[in-house]
């Protein structure tokens, strides 16, 4: 049943002493999901069935959500083979959360002065020049090998059906039909994609059968490869590692490698061979007795723990839900993490280090928190010093004084009205969040290699956009400028909370720059006013435009703020008076997915934003 808009306005100004949402006699527009044995939720519903065909075969938790990242994969739009994998996993053997980089990195030649010589202010958006190396692939064997229970061949039997031909859905055709124009510039991209050449429409029509030869023929040699080594009697887990070699060391790498460089890329065959999933240590931060796990600075997601950070210094409840006084200090605290983001976050293995535990320390939040004036916007917010909070002296002072003058900042403001920077900045991916009896839970944020894909040769791997990423100025960032060998910082960002050692919630969206900042929101709604897990997916949710876009011309809007268009006049009014720059939306909420365990009853409860194509199925 549709939640009226009068519901709407009437939650946007509930106050600290309304009843519980979670004894609101509230009607989601979907239904929660709910679980005994398993979930799995991901952003296409053909996904979410192959995570369900997989946990219905006796796999867990990672082998159903490997099986559901092939099928996103295998079905475009969002993502695809050549993208990247950014993952958590709660081991519940260890009792601990596992943290998994499958970014790719900048290939050989990739420089600074490479891009500029070009007349570039960033790498490109689309094309060879815009992928980092093939991430998700390895990223997914590793997970399968290290966690999971089943063969390569029967986590990727789903995604190999759909390969072979699968009725494509309306927003993926029309995703090919949109962007046809540069499709068309990559040889191998238009054979696949636009299956009508030369007529009015010359992508697929929505419900026609899909087939992608050439990518089920890589798919299928990565299967002979495990089934090989498993005849030589190697063990389950080498066995799929001489799959994953085969893909970054043997004939496939070689034929990405040649197509790439074929249509203007810098591959080489040394940079997939030397390219290595890692397997890392989370961050972490507790709010309010809950611990929130997110990866590490080479994603935003510690943003998200600093925000939460500065945010305890609230009570947030007393505010009331979407009141004007809750969404000012929401935004003001997500605005001083995110500032801190653009300039400090990058690549840890490359200097300089990042000063993760100042950023991350409750000290310096508190001294951030300090700057939030209460009744007006500051469109001026920029890095803090992090440095002496793990005492040491901040090296780029004097970029931090110029901050507000560099060329990073004096430029004409975008209008939050453009369409194409709105796309670029909530460009959208998929999620993937599964959970098991066992214990074992897992969030994923994929991405990369979205439609229009630069498909690399006879392989049919769309290649990475994620070198967008990179900046060329230190100035902008001295964390992210682009070096051969590093990995940009992404918006990828898988979340997991733990309570009293359990799991507590797995959750994650897409949709690029507002990933954390809708998550923290999500967050929020549970812990702090009490809503089931879709209610907190469906809530209206407010967006800041005032951080840097991680695409395309890296623009921001001081004083940005997208509200959901059934905002009550009262607040609208409020915000205005206060400096924000708003815009609205009709849908605000995600697309969030999620899961709660319900440690009290022993069960799962999933949870989906009311639109996009993200879903999920529970047993």
């Amino acid at each position: 049943m549709k939640i009226s808009h009068i519901f709407f306005a009437t939650v946007c100004c509930l106050q600290a002493n309304a009843q519980s949402f979670n004894n609101l006699p509230v009607n989601t527009q979907k239904p929660p999901l709910h679980g005994r044995h398993w979930m799995a939720i991901t952003g296409k519903p053909l996904a979410a069935t192959a995570g369900a065909m997989i946990f219905n075969k006796g796999g867990n938790a990672v082998d159903a959500s490997c099986a559901m990242l092939a099928a996103t994969c295998t079905m475009w739009d969002v993502l695809s083979w050549g993208g990247e994998t950014q993952a958590l996993i709660y081991n519940p053997k260890t009792k601990k959360v596992i943290a998994i980089n499958a970014l790719g990195v900048a290939p050989t030649g990739a420089t600074a002065d490479f891009f500029k010589n070009k007349g570039m202010k960033y790498p490109p958006e689309f094309g060879p020049l815009a992928a980092v190396t093939p991430g998700t692939a390895g990223g997914l064997m590793t997970m399968l090998a290290e966690y999971g229970t089943m063969s390569l061949k029967e986590v990727l039997a789903p995604a190999m059906q759909l390969a072979e031909g699968y009725p494509i859905e309306a927003q993926t055709a029309f995703s090919i039909e949109r962007g046809k124009e540069e499709i068309k510039k990559w040889p191998y991209s238009k054979k696949v994609f636009l299956t009508h050449l030369g007529e009015k429409r010359e992508a697929p029509d929505a419900g026609e059968i899909f087939v992608q030869k050439d990518l089920l023929a890589t798919l299928q040699k990565l299967v002979d490869a495990e089934q090989q080594a498993l005849k030589k009697g190697k063990d389950r887990k080498a066995a799929i590692y001489a799959a994953y070699d085969r893909f970054y060391k043997g004939d496939i790498a070689k034929e990405i490698v040649r197509g790439s460089q074929e249509q203007g890329g810098l591959f080489t065959e040394a940079d997939l061979a030397n390219w290595k999933v890692k397997i890392e240590e989370p961050t972490v931060t507790n709010y309010r007795g809950i611990d929130v796990y997110k990866l590490q600075p080479w994603t935003q997601g510690p943003a998200m723990l600093q925000t939460l950070n500065i945010l305890e210094n609230f009570d947030l409840k007393s505010m009331g839900y979407n009141s004007t006084k809750y969404i000012h200090t929401v935004y003001q605290a997500m605005n001083l993490a995110f500032a801190d983001r653009d300039f400090y976050y990058g690549d840890p293995a490359f200097a300089p280090e990042e000063p993760i535990k100042g950023l991350l320390s409750k000290e310096y939040a508190r001294e951030r928190f300090k700057l939030i004036n209460p009744e007006l916007n500051d469109p001026k917010i920029a890095p803090g010093d992090p440095y002496p909070f793990e005492g040491k002296q901040n090296p780029y002072l004097d970029i931090l004084q110029k901050w507000g003058t560099s060329r990073a900042d004096n430029f004409k403001p975008v209008n939050p009205l453009d369409e194409k920077y709105l796309e670029s900045f909530t460009a959208g991916t998929t999620s993937v969040e599964a959970a098991d009896k066992e214990g074992w839970v897992v969030s994923i944020t994929p991405s990369g290699g979205w439609v229009p894909a630069c498909i690399a040769g006879n392989t049919g791997v769309g290649m990475s956009q994620r070198m967008q990423s990179f900046v060329l100025d230190p100035k902008e960032n001295p964390f992210n400028v682009v070096e051969p060998g590093k990995r940009p910082r992404v918006t990828l960002t898988p979340t997991l909370a733990l309570k009293d050692g359990k799991p507590f919630l797995s959750f994650a969206k897409q949709a690029g720059d507002e990933q954390d900042q809708l998550l923290i929101q999500f967050f929020l709604n549970v812990v702090e006013f009490g809503m089931t897990v879709q209610e907190a997916c469906e809530a209206p949710s407010f967006k800041t435009l005032q951080m840097y876009s991680s695409f395309g011309d890296h623009e921001k809007v001081p004083g940005g703020l997208t509200l959901n268009s059934a905002m009550p006049a009262w607040v609208r009014k409020d915000l205005s008076r206060m400096g924000y720059k708003l815009t609205y939306q009709d849908r605000t909420s995600g697309p969030i997915n999620a899961i709660y365990f319900d440690w009290q009853h022993g069960t799962f409860w999933g949870g989906s934003s009311n639109h996009g194509e993200d879903y999920g199925i529970g047993w």
